[in-house]
């Protein structure tokens, strides 16, 4: 273990370069500037860093910390159980397996974590298959949960700085808290209104919920650009152009922020741009680095220079920049392009280090690899022991410069330190009226006529019908229809066919009078109905705005983000 003094100056003079100098841009982009001052040499009449100052506050805590405690901080795997310190049989076991410990909050203090990831999912899920374990039930629990992981953190040498607790909450198909919040709708209903005033209220929405959970970081927005039919990305982008993409995630990330919720933007360099899914194998982005300086970089310097705080790297093979070596991996990418070309001076995140790009090496090489590429956070690991001591060995052995380990706990903690300045919203904010009006006006925006008319009216009883089961969502347009003065029908009637998630032509219906798709609108290419909408959504929200629309009382305004083979963006002129 090193002497503090050693630590001391080795982690001011990191942070120094950090700041002073930023990082070394590219000729097109001015340099940014710093975001706060350098601090003094070292010296024992230094002056204490003040309150408003997180990066002087980051650097005086780092120089404190022992190897353990630095390795621990860049570490953020998930954990088994709804409670920190009280979990079943089952996810002790796989606590065990995981990191050799029991509980959550044993985790935590052994390995000195500094943030906790929450996973849950649901059968719609495109990216359940990597999420072993659900940590989300309802808001009291994850606020319990989020108090007890906190409770353990606070004992640790970092414990002055807040300890992160993230999720994927994108809204949508990837929504880990889904019970007694209020459900946005997708980002790619975002896109279709087309509102990034609207876009920021929502999601600024969002962000005070997830605070009052405990939450301080969501692995969102997605700043994906779907220039392909990917169904791992669809409808978790905001469209199929940067320039439909760009001033939504823009808004998603001030929403956020504003709230006290650091932005993860998500994920770097673009996988909107390959269909593959980088769960399960390696996509290669093959388009020309014209394409992608184009059409997969904006969305990302749009939510830079919003202010996100993070940025989550993609397992993808860019072969125009880093041929063969995951962007995840890549100093050419992570270093030049994102730091150097793009600016950006925040967190960078791995993507879950669980998935198969990543499992190509030993926990530990794969966290030793990830780091000197650029990243600074680690982000679910398979097994937390080994990638704990990979670490550990490799800063012993010079593999893993100290500097650079400084730097992305520099990093780490000055982000820790700006969420701080932010209170705690109560519980009883979650999905209140003006939460869900903010999601209603967003949904309503979005509602797109692709074929029929403008913003007429259903004629006689309406039955709803649906693909698959969908019972809740059937329940909530058929409430909405009612509260709109339609009468509903359980037989008979004009057939109203809602499609969704993972739906294709077999799940059309050839007597539906309207089809309405609410994921992708792609399937809507094979429709016969005479009408066809789409709410990219399936939320209350958007079957609110959808049954107003039907009932002849709104006029739909949206315009599909992505190109539906045979119709036209809208049919309304807005």
């Amino acid at each position: 273990m090193s002497i503090p003094s050693r630590r001391s100056a080795v982690a001011l003079a990191a942070l120094t370069a950090l700041l002073a100098a930023g990082c070394s841009d590219g000729p097109d982009r001015p340099r940014p500037a710093p975001s706060a001052p350098a601090p003094p040499a070292p010296s024992s009449a230094a002056p204490a860093p003040t309150a408003a100052d997180p990066a002087a506050r980051a650097a005086a805590l780092v120089a404190t910390l022992s190897d353990e405690d630095l390795v621990g901080q860049v570490l953020m795997p998930y954990a088994y159980g709804s409670s920190a310190t009280e979990v079943s049989a089952g996810s002790a076991a796989g606590n065990r397996a995981l990191a050799g410990v029991d509980t959550p909050a044993e985790m935590v203090a052994k390995y000195r974590l500094g943030g906790v990831i929450l996973v849950g999912f649901s059968a719609d899920d495109p990216t359940s298959g990597n999420q072993e374990t659900t940590n989300v039930d309802s808001p009291k629990q994850v606020r319990a949960l989020t108090d007890g992981l906190r409770a353990a953190a606070g004992k640790l040498p970092a414990g002055a700085a807040p300890f992160l607790v993230g999720t994927d909450q994108e809204y949508g198909v990837v929504t880990r808290i889904t019970d007694g919040v209020t459900q946005l709708p997708s980002p790619l209903a975002a896109g279709a209104a087309g509102n990034p005033a609207l876009t920021e209220a929502a999601w600024r929405a969002a962000g005070a919920e997830l605070a009052a959970m405990g939450v301080n970081l969501d692995f969102a927005p997605v700043a994906d650009v779907l220039a392909t039919r990917s169904t791992v990305i669809g409808s978790r982008s905001f469209g199929a152009t940067p320039a439909t993409a760009s001033p939504q995630v823009a808004g998603a990330v001030r929403g956020l922020q504003a709230e006290g919720v650091g932005a993860a933007v998500k994920h770097f360099p673009g996988h909107g741009l390959t269909a593959a899914d980088s769960h399960t194998d390696l996509p290669v982005v093959g388009q020309s680095r014209a394409v992608l300086d184009r059409t997969a970089f904006p969305p990302f310097r749009a939510g830079i220079d919003a202010g996100a705080m993070a940025v989550m790297s993609a397992h993808l093979n860019v072969k125009a920049v880093d041929p063969g070596t995951p962007a995840t991996f890549s100093r050419k990418l992570l270093t030049d392009v994102l730091r150097g070309q793009l600016g950006f001076q925040g967190v960078v995140i791995t993507d879950g280090m669980n998935m198969a790009p990543a499992k190509k090496w030993s926990p530990g090489e794969a966290a030793v690899r990830a780091l000197n590429a650029g990243n600074d956070l680690i982000l679910m690991t398979p097994n937390v022991g080994r990638a704990y001591d990979g670490l550990r060995a490799a800063l012993k052995d010079g593999s893993l410069p100290r500097a650079r380990l400084v730097e992305a706990v520099t990093r780490v903690l000055t982000m820790k330190f700006r969420l701080a300045g932010h209170p705690q919203p109560a519980l009883s904010t979650l999905a209140g009226a003006e939460h869900r009006k903010a999601a209603v006006d967003l949904a309503a925006a979005a509602v797109t006529v692709l074929r029929g008319a403008c913003g007429g009216a259903v004629k006689g009883p309406v039955r709803v019908t649906s693909s698959g089961g969908r019972d809740r969502t059937r329940a909530a347009l058929t409430e909405a229809l009612t509260a709109a003065g339609v009468k509903v029908v359980s037989s008979g009637g004009t057939v109203v066919h809602l499609v969704g998630y993972g739906d294709g032509a077999k799940d059309l219906r050839a007597d539906a009078a309207v089809t309405v798709a609410m994921d992708t609108p792609y399937v809507l290419s094979g429709a016969t109905s005479p009408t066809v909408l789409a709410t990219y959504s399936s939320t209350p929200a958007s079957m609110t705005a959808l049954a107003a629309v039907l009932a002849g009382k709104a006029r739909p305004t949206g315009r599909s983000p992505v190109p539906v083979p045979g119709l036209p963006a809208t049919t309304c002129k807005v």
